[in-house]
């Protein structure tokens, strides 16, 4: 499909700086797979859930991936940033440099100045800024660091208004981040809040984690003219086998299954198999999901409003369709829906005509 059919025009001042406070105060746009819209709260979600429906959620945790630190070649030193956007290994990490230019293989980079002694050595570069570190220290001691000398990384159109700072530590982290390793947050679960889980609870829904640790990519736009043309940045993802187990049990008995955001999405679609049973899954997954795709795993989505042109816009219109989400987008740009990942959230029933 040409991408075009993609874009919209957001105006500025619907770009959230902060999210909502509390958490579950965020508006949402309900959007059922026939008729109108309702406007909503996030705090409303559980009346449109059903007793034996399961709420997926992505667990991963967003790291410090955000680094300052200095080249050092011989007496010569220059100040550069990374932004780490995968892990290798123990030791290894692709990151985006700037200026990438000031860069050779071979280079040694120091992130910390102290005893931390994050030091890391420029071992290959690739297109765009990309470059593989090595750092010298490994596993968890390297967590430790990496947390101690990083920062937050904000999405570029947040961090390009206004630097990370201490609210940020709580406001981009969801409540059910444990598994580290995400560079960004899977956004639609920075809106509940235990009140909220509370609710869902006490309406008879189950609550099931997985994995997906959301990358730099996410923020990428498609440059391409056509989106078969376009390539996924892969990311790790993981369903152990009692969540799938239960989640299947949920689907034989007549529940939906409800995913938390465009991560938990991709990850069930991704473990599932042609005929809808969901299987135990750990590795990485590049599902590119555009219109004409069809679902297997999940019933409905609740997401926050994202970039035009973007794969995640892709993703929703061939969730609810193309000209509803266009439809959906024009309404929520006029009331003055908040967008992107501070911002508003959507409840999506899916459309397979």
């Amino acid at each position: 499909m040409r991408v075009d059919l993609f874009d919209f025009e957001l105006p500025a001042e619907r770009i959230a700086l902060r999210p909502a406070s509390p958490r579950d105060s965020a508006r949402m746009l309900v959007v059922p797979a026939n008729g109108g819209f309702e406007d909503r709260r996030v705090r409303d979600l559980p009346s449109y859930l059903r007793p034996g429906d399961a709420l997926v959620v992505n667990d991963s945790r967003v790291i410090h991936a955000r680094l300052s630190g200095r080249r050092l070649r011989g007496q010569l030193a220059a100040n550069v940033e990374a932004t780490l956007i995968e892990r290798l290994d123990a030791s290894h990490w692709r990151a985006l440099m700037r200026p990438a230019k000031k860069l050779a293989v071979g280079d040694r980079i120091r992130f910390a100045d102290d005893d931390r002694g994050l030091d890391a050595r420029v071992e290959a570069k690739g297109d765009d800024g990309e470059i593989t570190l090595a750092f010298e220290l490994a596993g968890p001691a390297q967590d430790v660091a990496i947390e101690q000398a990083g920062v937050m990384p904000l999405p570029p159109y947040i961090a390009g208004k206004r630097s990370a700072d201490a609210r940020d530590e709580t406001d981009y982290q969801t409540i059910f981040a444990r598994e580290t390793g995400a560079v960004a947050a899977p956004t639609a679960g920075l809106h509940f809040t235990p009140q909220l889980l509370a609710a869902i609870e006490a309406r008879g829904v189950s609550l099931h984690r997985v994995t997906l640790h959301v990358g730099a990519g996410t923020f990428l736009p498609v440059k391409a003219e056509n989106t078969d043309l376009h390539k996924m940045h892969e990311e790790f993802a993981r369903v152990d086998a009692q969540t799938a187990q239960a989640l299947n049990e949920t689907r034989a008995k007549g529940g939906r299954i409800v995913a938390v955001g465009t991560t938990a999405l991709r990850v069930l679609e991704s473990a599932a198999d042609d005929a809808g049973r969901i299987l135990p899954y750990a590795r990485r997954t590049g599902i590119f999901i555009t219109p004409g795709y069809r679902f297997r795993a999940v019933d409905m989505l609740l997401t926050n409003f994202h970039l035009p042109r973007s794969t995640l816009f892709m993703l929703v219109a061939a969730f609810a369709g193309l000209e509803r989400m266009k439809a959906v987008y024009a309404h929520a740009i006029e009331s003055g829906y908040r967008f992107y990942s501070y911002g508003d959230a959507c409840l999506l029933e899916r459309c397979d005509t």
